[in-house]
C-alpha cells in the first residue's frame, strides 16, 4: 500500500496490514456492499432478421441459431426483468430479437431486445420470472476483467466479492474493498472506527474510456445506488462533529459526492448517480461543487485515461498522483483489480 499526503504530495511506502493503524478513533469508514452478479450469459438467438432458409441459402441454418454472448451491465426492472447490457455479435442483434440461454434445462432464460444504445448496448427483456436471480446464479459466469485471460472459475464466486457485499446487482468488484478481510475490519472497530454502508451498483461506466477531446463533453452511464437511514445519520453526524470519512474506493467517493447537499449533508436517499469527477473539481470557481463530505480515501491503481484516475487526481492533484504513480511503477507495485492500493489522506 502507498501512503500519499493529500496536501504536501509526500508518499510512503506501507503494507495494507499498516492501514488500522492510520485511522483514529471517530474516523467513519464507508464501505460499498454491493455484490457482484454472474453477469455473462452464453446463449443462442432467433435470428428473426435473417433471410429465409432455404436450398440455395444452406448457412442460414447456422445464422437462425447463432451464438451470442450477453453481459448484463444495469438492472431496470424487476417485474420483467429487464436489462441494459452489452450483447456479442452486436451487429446482428437487432431490436425485436429473441435471445435463449440454457435451452433444455428447467432454468432456462428467455429475452427480447427491445432497444439499442449509443455504443452498441441492448436493453434486453426477460421472460418474467420470480426466481431470476437463482436462474441467473446457475446460467451466467463471472464478468472478471477482460486482463485476466482465463475462463471464469466456481471459486470466482466468492474471490471477486468483498467481504461485505451482499447486494446483488455489480458487474464488477468494487476493487478496493478486496483487500479487507474480517480480521481487518475487526481491528478497525476495536480501535474505534465506525462503519457504514452504501451501495452503487458498479456497471459499465466506471471502466468507460475516455471518448471525447474535451473532458468536460464526457458522459457517464448512470448507476444505481441507495443510502439507507444508518448510513445517513452516520455521516450527518459525522459532518457535524467534524469527523473524517473516509471512502473505501472510487464507488464510494463517487456515491456520496453525488448524493451530498452544498454543505455536505446527507439523507437517506436511493436513484441514478452520473457524477463525472475530473481535476478543477475540488475548490476552484464551482462552488459547491468541491469535495463536500469524503477526507480521505482507500484506492488501487487504475488505467490510464480513464475516469477512475481522474478522480483520484482531482481528490489528491494531479502533479502529486502522477509522482506517486511514476514510483509504484519504479517499484512494481500491482496495478488493476486485484492490484495494490493507495490511501490518499
Amino acid at each position: 500500500m502507498l501512503h500519499l499526503e493529500r496536501d504536501s504530495g509526500a508518499f510512503r511506502d506501507r503494507s495494507f496490514r499498516d492501514f488500522p493503524r492510520l485511522l483514529r478513533a471517530g474516523d467513519l469508514l464507508v464501505l460499498n456492499n454491493t455484490r457482484v452478479i454472474p453477469a455473462r450469459l452464453f446463449g443462442t438467438r432467433s435470428g428473426l432478421h435473417s433471410q429465409p432458409l432455404s436450398s440455395h441459402n444452406p448457412a442460414m441454418r447456422d445464422f437462425l441459431h447463432g451464438k451470442v454472448e450477453v453481459l448484463l451491465a444495469k438492472r431496470i426492472s424487476d417485474r420483467p426483468p429487464t436489462w441494459e447490457c452489452l450483447a456479442r455479435p452486436g451487429k446482428k442483434i437487432r431490436i425485436g430479437e429473441h435471445l435463449h440461454f440454457g435451452e433444455g434445462t428447467p432454468y432456462a432464460l428467455s429475452a427480447e431486445v427491445i432497444d439499442r444504445g449509443e455504443f452498441g448496448e441492448r436493453t434486453i427483456r426477460f421472460e418474467d420470472q420470480p426466481d431470476f436471480f437463482e436462474r441467473l446464479e446457475r446460467l451466467g459466469h463471472m464478468p472478471l476483467p477482460p486482463y485476466i485471460h482465463r475462463e471464469d472459475r466456481p471459486e470466482d464466486r466468492d474471490r471477486y466479492q468483498t467481504v461485505f457485499s451482499h447486494e446483488l446487482g455489480s458487474v464488477a468488484a468494487p476493487t478496493a474493498g478486496l483487500h479487507f478481510t474480517p480480521e481487518v475490519l475487526e481491528a478497525l472497530k476495536k480501535q474505534g472506527v465506525l462503519i457504514a454502508e452504501i451501495t452503487l451498483h458498479v456497471g459499465l461506466g466506471t471502466f468507460q474510456p475516455i471518448r471525447t477531446d474535451v473532458v468536460e463533453q464526457h458522459k457517464l452511464h448512470t448507476e444505481t445506488y441507495v443510502i439507507g437511514e444508518d448510513a445517513a445519520a452516520q455521516l450527518e453526524t459525522a459532518r457535524k462533529e467534524g469527523r473524517r470519512v473516509i471512502a473505501v474506493g472510487t464507488t464510494s467517493v463517487r456515491t456520496l459526492e453525488f448524493a451530498a447537499g452544498p454543505g455536505g449533508e446527507i439523507e437517506p436517499q436511493s436513484g441514478e448517480a452520473d457524477i463525472f469527477i475530473y481535476p478543477g473539481f475540488r475548490g476552484g470557481d464551482k462552488p459547491n461543487r468541491g469535495f463536500r463530505v469524503v477526507n480521505a480515501m482507500l484506492t488501487n491503481f487504475h488505467l490510464p485515461k480513464s475516469t477512475l484516475l481522474m478522480l483520484v487526481s482531482a481528490f489528491s492533484g494531479k502533479e502529486h498522483v502522477l509522482n506517486a504513480y511514476r514510483h509504484a511503477v519504479d517499484e512494481r507495485y500491482r496495478f488493476f483489480s486485484y492490484g495494490d492500493c493507495m490511501f490518499i489522506e
